[in-house]
């Protein structure tokens, strides 16, 4: 009787239900929230991880921890997206049961993200029983609510990308192998062919009005700014309804439609709603209701960190997903460039795919963090090379960082680390520093602030170049002031000296340490180690000028073995 009644609203008018919906959407976000919520996507296992599904979980982590740093209560999603065709036909080409075939993979990613550091806290498999339940009471709403409808689809199919397309999203090639024409998409290059077979739809071309102005009316939804223009170009030509099933004779590899046996659930629907499972989805039938106790489960996701390939399945088919269900929309999607070899996309086929697990054997786990975070892009692809890697760790972490801790530890330079609290209040204080002082404390004194703008916009890149910046300039610092000159001398403001250019240039590689740790956890714990800094001391808060130093602090200058010992 409801569900007859609201259909009988929205074929009168639908932007009016439709707009009823955004309006609860936006009013769920006034509930208090537990925690920030973080997502990678769940990456699909019909092989094994590579470079770029690493850098999604690298970049996702870091922004956990470093929201973490900020004393935040932060959940972070992940997992792998186990259904569609694709894993049936590479289970059937290995021999396997789907099932064992997805396990096998899935235990790999959990290994890679074990050796990465990557701190989850909930790994997602689309194959449990959580997530069929949640998918099927998913649908079974946007089913009630007249938003899917049975009927005939014909259109051009890529099985690679579990996706239909439209003619002008298609265009003819030369297959390089055979030397035969073909169709391929024009946005993943994946060959479509022509399908034709009844299955159910989602009323997509409904919600297209609405998802221009949300992410007109919230211009940082979608980040970097190019993404963001890509989706509002789609939108804003033909939106056609979206095909969210498949003929069960096809796929068995999937979620049986509810009540449908003889039609599985699409893919990308399927997976989309982990987001939603995660979070202890389904919640109450009301729509009042469970728009509060989403908010209070901490839904929808703050940020989702996806690569740019699907970006159109998370900031078109997910948001209209969700307008459907009533359901909050997520409040960013942060969708980062590809990595390529050479300048040339990585393939399987062309033998240059970068193996994570020879890369952290090879150079070290926190290393190959740095140099992802460092070189990839969010707007840009990054070349993967690892004459770069070699660069950036010699040059910024053993010829700066690690440098500058060893040069100050040393113990000819007899660093007094028990003074550094005052000194620190005095020279933070002090508005008449000594000139050789001022551009490094001006320096310092902005580094938080500076930081901290760049990455609660997540662009982390561009927030560890400020950082190592800081400790270039703290290197020239340190050599401007001599202060193995001032070592060696008996005069007493020699020696009063020698402690505050210590003091700086000690500052610079503490301040560092605090800001590399959500990019280097290891590491950047070494280096806060090697300068004696409490655990109660390395929050951001810790991170401003003159802000460490606990009064009393033991002095631990060595000779040991350097930090970042070269690479060679």
């Amino acid at each position: 009787m409801l569900a007859s009644a609201f259909h009988t609203r929205l074929a009168l008018n639908p932007r009016i239900c439709i707009n009823s919906i955004v309006r609860r959407q936006l009013s769920a976000t006034c509930f208090k929230r537990k925690s920030l919520y973080v997502s990678t996507p769940i990456f699909y296992v019909n092989s094994v991880p590579h470079i770029g599904h690493l850098y999604s979980a690298v970049i996702a982590d870091a922004i956990k921890r470093y929201n973490e740093l900020l004393d935040r209560s932060v959940i972070l999603s992940t997992g792998t997206d186990e259904h569609g065709l694709k894993i049936q036909q590479a289970a059937d080409k290995a021999k396997m049961n789907p099932l064992d075939f997805c396990t096998m993979h899935s235990e790999k990613f959990k290994e890679m993200f074990k050796v990465a550091n990557i701190s989850y806290t909930d790994f997602i498999r689309t194959s449990e029983r959580r997530h069929y339940k949640a998918v099927s009471h998913f649908w079974d709403i946007l089913f009630q609510k007249g938003f899917i409808y049975k009927g005939k689809h014909s259109g051009w199919y890529s099985i690679s990308d579990e996706a239909f397309y439209t003619d002008s999203q298609i265009e003819e090639t030369i297959d390089q192998k055979t030397g035969k024409k073909i169709m391929v998409s024009k946005e993943s290059g994946q060959q479509v062919e022509w399908t034709e077979e009844e299955n159910y739809k989602f009323k997509l071309s409904l919600f297209k009005d609405r998802l221009i102005e949300w992410i007109k009316t919230t211009p940082d939804v979608i980040y970097p700014p190019s993404r963001r223009n890509e989706v509002l170009s789609w939108l804003q030509s033909d939106i056609t309804d979206l095909s969210v099933s498949r003929p069960r004779s096809r796929l068995t590899w999937g979620i049986p439609v509810p009540g449908d046996p003889e039609h599985t659930i699409y893919v990308w629907l399927d997976a989309l709603v982990n987001y939603a499972t995660v979070n202890g989805y389904p919640w109450s039938n009301s729509l009042e209701a469970k728009s509060q106790e989403a908010a209070s489960n901490n839904f929808p996701a703050d940020i989702h960190v996806v690569g740019k390939d699907i970006i159109r399945f998370h900031a078109v088919y997910w948001p209209a997903f969700l307008m459907a269900a009533g359901l909050p929309l997520p409040k960013r999607i942060l969708a980062h460039a590809h990595w390529t070899m050479d300048n040339m996309k990585m393939s399987k086929s062309r033998g240059n795919v970068a193996d994570p697990f020879q890369a952290f054997e090879k150079f070290g786990v926190d290393p190959i963090r740095y140099y992802l975070i460092r070189n990839g892009g969010l707007a840009d692809d990054g070349d993967y090379s690892e004459s770069l890697i070699y660069t950036h760790y010699n040059k910024d972490l053993a010829g700066q960082l690690g440098n500058l801790v060893s040069r100050c530890m040393a113990r000819k330079m007899g660093a007094s680390l028990s003074q550094f609290s005052g000194l620190g209040k005095a020279q933070r204080d002090d508005t008449n520093v000594s000139t050789h002082d001022t551009d490094i404390k001006s320096a310092l004194a902005a580094l938080k602030d500076d930081v901290g703008r760049l990455f609660d916009q997540q662009e982390l890149a561009k927030g560890i170049g400020k950082v190592v910046n800081s400790i270039s300039k703290a290197n020239k610092y340190f050599s401007d002031n001599e202060p193995w000159v001032l070592a060696k001398s008996d005069n007493a403001e020699d020696k009063k000296r020698l402690q505050t250019v210590l003091f700086y240039s000690l500052e610079a590689a503490r301040i560092s340490g605090i800001m590399l740790q959500p990019i280097m956890p290891s590491k950047a714990a070494d280096v806060l180690d090697a300068l004696c800094v409490p655990s109660s001391e390395r929050s951001w808060n810790y991170a401003a000028f003159g802000a460490g130093w606990s009064s009393g602090q033991t002095n631990n200058s060595s000779d040991s073995k350097p930090l970042f010992p070269r690479l060679k």
